[in-house]
């Protein structure tokens, strides 16, 4: 059976990709991101803006459309949804 897959963003994530910090790498747009560790989250949101700073990311999911997390991330664990 074929997995459904939709854009629409109320929809449950269909893939998923651990996260490597990193102050150059872009990956695709985001659904959401789970973090496994919390703390401090520094993204680039899907519309440019960065950095943004989540202080204290708790453990769990977030539901973010982010193109980078960047290496002044603390949390850890983190995976990418889409």
């Amino acid at each position: 059976m074929a997995a459904y897959r939709d854009a629409d963003s109320t929809c449950p994530a269909h893939g998923a990709v651990a996260v490597t910090e990193s102050d150059s790498t872009v990956i695709p747009i985001t659904r959401g991101l789970y973090v496994g560790v919390a703390g401090d989250l520094v993204v680039t949101m899907a519309d440019g803006q960065t950095p943004i700073t989540f202080k204290a990311a708790a453990v769990g999911y977030h539901p973010l459309q982010v193109t980078q997390v960047l290496a002044a991330t603390a949390a850890t664990d983190i995976v990418a949804l889409y």
